[in-house]
């Protein structure tokens, strides 16, 4: 637990050294705000591993998998923001970091249990998916929040703390793309390598992936076709986020949390 408070208390840190570092470029915390969000996100990680290797295998329930998620969303944000101008995510993002990092603490986590290398595959597949997709979601927030700032020419001073308007679009479809080819692995792992889609209560999981892997394939396809962008794009990016949303944690908040199966 101590490692827990840490951690968050890091990426709480991390939140107010962006937010110094937006409102002055070059100013007070600038010069630590990475190495306050990376040493956040290795403790993260380590409360994990710490767990994993006390109970000889994988925790993946809804706290650990909410959790984990989040832990990868700090990591991309962390990524992204050391090579651009992307330290707004940072600000969103580092606080949901630590909630769920504390919400994981606070439930004591689930019994850790080894499971086939297959299935373990496809679980990484998943968490991975769904942490790129979801920052490609807050991408798609920023760009129209950004885009219906401009139309009414309201130029507030958030807006020269944003990246280019063309880069912000170019960023979340280039991550979009690498969310949909985990979320493509993820299916395919899922087909080849779990077993009883009924038995196991997975078949209204499976079919919301589906749907949303159908969105971003769409939504995808009708970029190079046709140049989609714009507020199509942020509509399909959230519609498909939602439907991913409710395929993982929805399904899993019910069938753990409400009716208590694992």
């Amino acid at each position: 637990m101590p490692i827990v408070l840490i951690a968050a208390l890091l990426y709480l840190l991390a939140t107010w050294l962006v937010v110094r570092r937006l409102q002055v470029q070059g100013g007070a915390g600038a010069g630590y705000w990475l190495l306050t969000a990376v040493s956040a996100v290795a403790l993260h990680g380590l409360v994990h591993f710490l767990h994993w290797r006390a109970g000889g295998g994988v925790d993946l329930h809804f706290f650990s998998a909410l959790s984990l998620v989040a832990l990868g969303m700090a990591a991309l944000t962390t990524l992204y923001a050391a090579s651009g101008r992307m330290g707004a995510l940072g600000v969103v993002v580092y606080p949901v970091a630590a909630a769920a990092l504390l919400g994981y603490g606070l439930s004591g986590g689930s019994p850790a249990r080894a499971l086939d290398w297959r299935v373990e595959l496809h679980a990484w597949f998943a968490l991975l998916a769904y942490a790129t997709l979801a920052i490609a979601a807050l991408l798609a927030i920023m760009l129209w929040t950004q885009e219906r700032a401009l139309r009414r020419r309201d130029f507030h001073a958030w807006l020269r703390v944003l990246p280019p308007l063309t880069e912000l679009e170019t960023l979340l479809f280039r991550t979009i793309w690498v969310g949909f080819v985990l979320l493509t692995a993820t299916l395919l792992t899922g087909v080849l390598f779990v077993q009883d889609f009924f038995a196991q209560h997975l078949i209204h999981k499976s079919v919301l992936s589906i749907l949303s892997w159908l969105v971003f394939g769409a939504l995808l396809m009708g970029r190079w076709r046709h140049g989609w962008r714009g507020a199509k794009a942020v509509r399909l990016t959230l519609l498909a986020m939602g439907l991913l949303v409710l395929a993982f944690f929805g399904s899993k908040f019910v069938l753990e949390l409400v009716l208590g199966r694992v």
